[in-house]
């Protein structure tokens, strides 16, 4: 029983890759995406959204692209830059 419950809860915190910038945008639009962290780093950007079940990541390493899309994202979400 414990197994099951220690493999379930892995499973479900477990993160996801996304590779395209139209699904991240689409995927910060939905109604269970709580906030977003950007992460900064010389070689690339990397966004993240929490959803209520996944964390989801984008990596960026065109920076322009990255200034881009936190102008893009929605007005509602909490945004946190990290560095």
């Amino acid at each position: 029983m414990l197994c099951l419950m220690v493999c379930f809860a892995v499973l479900y915190l477990q993160p996801r890759k996304i590779e395209e910038i139209k699904d991240f945008l689409l995927t910060a639009r939905r109604k269970d995406a709580k906030s977003v962290k950007i992460k900064k780093n010389k070689d690339n950007v990397k966004f993240k959204v929490r959803c209520s079940r996944y964390l989801y990541t984008l990596v960026i390493t065109d920076k322009e692209k990255a200034e881009k899309l936190k102008q893009s994202l929605p007005p509602g979400l909490a945004v946190k830059e990290l560095k």
